[in-house]
């Protein structure tokens, strides 16, 4: 069976010694694993749409239940945000979250769409990284069955004056009602950045980050999505590490200043 599709490589690993094996994100099969042979070969014509993060094209085939990259025609391939190590890093750790959340050959829904719309915004777009970074951490939990539920306290109903919000049971609530909402660690949340996450939860793909924040609302804003989504996840993330080993040093520095 031969099938042409668009897809978005969120893995890659050498195999043998030539080839690549492949962990793609496409619109019509999910995620799938694919084998690119000779990819690795000078010249290749498969060489440049596979590698990370790279929208391509795709000429599929399957036989016996594994699938083989025939033909690739490049799409995107995000140079600025390849060229930063930042950016790169981050767009790695979006990666690395779809890979986790997306079931093999089962359908992406929006979380394709909102990772090809955060790439283009560490591409093209002036927008500060931990927007982004929350941005996308928010909503995709939200697209994967992870939304939180912020609108009211989930104890007494009001809109509570101190909000917080539980990042086990993902609801939010008064900090007077703490001891009723549940096991688990819950985080502040000013009023800016509740509002911030209700745009991220309902806001049209296209319109994700257009909203602002100051500095320490935007901090607040990224701990609790990051914390949020590691929760419901119950794991880490090699390449969210790394992004944090990057951002060190301008955080120690900026301190200094």
């Amino acid at each position: 069976m031969h099938v042409t599709t668009k897809a978005i490589v969120l893995r890659e690993a050498d195999y043998k010694e030539s080839d690549k094996i492949l962990t793609v994100l496409t619109p019509d099969l999910g995620r799938i694993t694919v084998q690119a042979r000779g990819c690795r070969k000078k010249g290749n014509g498969l060489s440049a749409a596979c590698q990370m993060l790279v929208w391509s094209e795709m000429t599929l085939s399957e036989f016996r239940g594994r699938w083989t990259v025939t033909e690739a025609a490049v799409e995107l391939e995000f140079r600025k945000l390849r060229s930063d190590l930042d950016k790169l890093a981050l767009g790695t750790y979006f990666a690395e979250i779809l890979e986790s959340i997306v079931q093999e050959e089962s359908p992406a829904d929006g979380l394709l769409p909102l990772l090809l719309n955060c790439l283009y915004a560490l591409d093209q777009l002036d927008k500060p990284l931990p927007q982004v970074k929350a941005a996308f951490e928010l909503r995709s939990m939200s697209l994967a069955g992870f939304e939180p539920l912020l609108d009211g306290c989930a104890v007494c109903g009001r809109a509570p004056e101190q909000p917080r919000l539980n990042l086990t049971q993902g609801v939010l609530h008064c900090a007077e009602c703490s001891k009723e909402a549940g096991d688990g660690i819950s985080m502040p949340v000013s009023p800016p950045v509740l509002s911030a996450m209700g745009h991220i939860l309902s806001c049209p793909g296209k319109k994700l980050l257009s909203f602002r924040l100051d500095e320490p609302s935007l901090t607040q804003l990224g701990d609790v999505c990051e914390a949020y989504l590691l929760t419901q996840l119950e794991r880490g993330f090699r390449s969210l590490d790394y992004y944090k080993e990057l951002q060190a040093p301008a955080a120690v520095f900026g301190k200094g200043m």
